[in-house]
């Protein structure tokens, strides 16, 4: 019986897009016809499909991260826009800044700063001094 893997090892480059298009490990195995126990048990028995998978998400998440930053920032580009005479032109666009990226990203690039929850140390000593010799009246 021929086993599937040497259908599969031919679509390494094909496995690698999917990563890179963001696609589950579940959605890959799927993709390929076969379940999910397989797909993990050939990333532990065939360093190629490994790295495929792993190149792909890398690939995937630095844009991501790429992009998330440039938001963060803001940033210039160019758009082509039609004219009231019908001529294209070129122009050039700013998007501002995004402050809930820029927010995320420190949250998550520096913690102990800009997390929601600070941790404040205090000691206070509340003590309590009892007085039982008050007079009857």
């Amino acid at each position: 019986m021929k086993s599937k893997w040497n259908d599969i090892k031919d679509k390494l480059i094909l496995i690698q897009g999917w990563a890179r298009d963001g696609l589950t490990d579940e959605q890959i195995a799927n993709n390929l016809g076969i379940g999910t126990t397989t797909l993990y048990k050939w990333k532990n028995q065939h360093k190629e499909f490994q790295e495929a998978l792993k190149k792909g998400k890398e690939v995937a998440d630095r844009e991501v991260e790429n992009a998330l930053y440039k938001s963060a920032l803001g940033f210039k580009y160019k758009e082509q826009v039609v004219t009231n005479k019908g001529d294209v032109v070129e122009v050039e666009r700013y998007e501002k800044p995004n402050t809930t990226a820029a927010i995320f990203w420190l949250k998550n690039r520096k913690p102990a700063q800009w997390r929601d929850r600070q941790e404040i140390d205090q000691k206070c000593n509340l003590g309590v001094q009892i007085i039982d010799d008050i007079p009857d009246n």
